[in-house]
């Protein structure tokens, strides 16, 4: 294909990128709403909390391990190839998904979905730089970013119709025809490009940050399924796995590849910009976990019903995003980042005052506020990254900004996930005492077990059903308490130490900047769109 044909299909070629990654991203967020079907013994797999946590973080620590490797490996060996594999991956282990038989088939089958992923994702971003010309970029980059942001917005709502009129499976099904289309018209439309230049693969980094990230969060669940922390079969993974992030640190520091350079770090600006990240995402992902739970176990609503109710999330998001960088050039990254960070702070607080009969309205309201704050922060976060970093260090921005989100979500599904599950324990223990130990111990897993076991006990179990919304309600507001004063602790890190306002007179220099700093930015702002709510993945 000759370089006019690629200009004048460049348009299509993007419509194809969109189509292979809406896939992606319409998943992530319909699994939102199909969790508590995925948890009934009856219909779904009867998936334990811990279970539905690991169903969410097997993709999100294969993705965030891998996506950096697979951006090189794109580079050396082509990127429409990588990303036709990618798509092909994905794809069928959606079908594995759906088809899942045991909640152990559909964790494993979750993260082959992750592996596609990391597949896809950097081989858009890098053919979208390849196809179009620097002054045409950021507004592909920005049509990309909507689109991604319209799939955001209609996963969980085409989720709750799916699971309204079909099993649970579908949700994950739906992925096949459009990764299958999008492989076809990959193979027609997108040009073969490479980098032949590209660094080496790290391998030993890449199963370091796996190995010892899973072994973290491994020990963090069973925290949560445990009577106590304090024993080894929890204390054990977690030593382990912090040992093993340490040697990681320290093995990428003194190789010329990196997976993740790590050495970035020792800007305590370009710390406080990850970090910031790094929180707006922890508090999210632990929120719509339990949130999603809230309004289909608690208030009793339909997957459809549930998923309409997140759209102010999406749409708080989708419209102050674009004004962010606007704000970050009239009062500085410092300014909108820490206002961003003390805002979301307030609506994670927020969900502390919701009942089991409140009106539903305040929900879409924190909803449509946290939205909106995230939507300020990220951006302004990246621009802090960008203006910490010298320009040709873009790429090991995006890969520490795209880690930094994964692992901020898989550590919040499973520290929040983990203290839901022990406080909703305890408060829900006394009501148990009637029970035989099998049904108490199955009943106190979670607030799906508690209602399954109430249905099976008949007219006698309805009266633990007002217990366990109680106790659900009420370790709730414990957990979105401990997220807020974390997202708060996150603002007055930013305000500390990310970049402020620029020099007036730098301000000159950057308008006559080459177009090509602008799409880079550009790239890592809306990469952070990806996944914007919790599989985050």
């Amino acid at each position: 294909m000759d370089s006019q044909s690629i200009y004048r299909r460049r348009w299509v070629i993007l419509s194809v990128l969109i189509v292979g990654l809406l896939a992606i991203v319409i998943d992530n967020t319909v699994l939102n709403v199909a969790m508590k079907t995925i948890a009934e013994p009856v219909g779904g797999l009867g998936a334990s909390q811990s279970q539905l946590e690991w169903a969410i973080n097997s993709y999100t620590l294969v993705f965030a391990g891998l996506l950096f490797t697979f951006g090189v490996i794109g580079d050396k060996v082509g990127r429409k190839r990588m990303l036709m594999i990618g798509l092909a991956l994905f794809g069928i282990a959606s079908l594995l998904s759906a088809y899942a038989q045991t909640p152990e088939q559909l964790i494993f089958a979750r993260a082959a979905m992750g592996l596609g992923g990391a597949a896809v994702m950097p081989q858009t971003l890098s053919i979208i730089s390849n196809v179009f010309e620097p002054a045409e970029r950021p507004r592909a980059i920005g049509l990309w970013a909507t689109a991604v942001g319209i799939g955001i917005a209609t996963g969980p709502v085409l989720g709750g119709l799916l699971l309204d009129h079909f099993w649970w499976g579908s949700v994950f099904l739906i992925n096949v025809p459009v990764t299958v289309v999008g492989i076809i018209a990959a193979a027609i439309l997108v040009p073969e490009s490479r980098n032949r230049e590209a660094g080496g693969i790290d391998y030993v980094g890449v199963l370091l940050s796996i190995a010892g990230l899973v072994l973290l969060v491994y020990g963090i669940v069973q925290g949560g399924d445990s009577a106590s922390w304090l024993h080894l079969g929890v204390i054990g993974p977690i030593v382990g796995g912090l040992a093993i992030l340490a040697v990681f640190a320290w093995y990428e520091a003194r190789i010329q590849h990196p997976s993740l350079d790590v050495r970035l770090f020792r800007d305590r600006r370009l710390s406080a910009s990850i970090g910031s990240l790094g929180l707006v995402f922890f508090g999210m992902g632990g929120v719509f976990f339990f949130t999603s739970f809230y309004l289909q176990n608690v208030r009793g609503y339909t997957p459809l019903a549930a998923g309409l109710l997140t759209v102010p999330f999406a749409a708080g998001q989708l419209l102050m995003s674009p004004r962010s960088a606007r704000m970050v050039q009239r009062y500085g990254a410092k300014v909108v980042g820490a206002t961003g960070m003390f805002v979301m702070a307030a609506a994670i607080a927020g969900y502390a005052t919701l009942g089991t009969d409140s009106p539903i309205w305040m929900l879409g309201v924190l909803f449509a506020i946290q939205g909106a704050a995230i939507g300020v922060s990220m951006p302004a976060a990246t621009a802090a990254v960008m203006d910490v970093l010298p320009r040709e260090r873009a790429g090991a921005g995006s890969a520490l900004t795209n880690t930094a989100r994964q692992v901020a979500v898989a550590l919040s599904v499973a520290i929040l996930g983990s203290i839901l599950a022990q406080f909703y324990r305890n408060a829900l223990s006394p009501s148990l005492t009637a029970l035989p130990a099998a049904a108490r111990s199955a009943a106190s897993s979670s607030i799906t077990a508690t209602q399954a076991v109430a249905q099976q006990l008949g007219t006698s179990g309805r009266s633990l059903l007002g217990p366990a919304n109680d106790a659900f309600v009420s370790s709730m507001r414990i957990t979105t308490l401990i997220a807020a004063v974390l997202a708060l602790a996150g603002g007055f890190v930013v305000l500390r130490w990310m970049p402020g306002k620029p020099a007036k007179a730098a301000e000159p220099a950057l308008a006559s900047a080459d177009p090509s700093y602008e799409a880079e930015l550009a790239i890592l702002e809306e990469q952070h769109m990806l996944e914007s709510s919790p599989r985050e993945g």
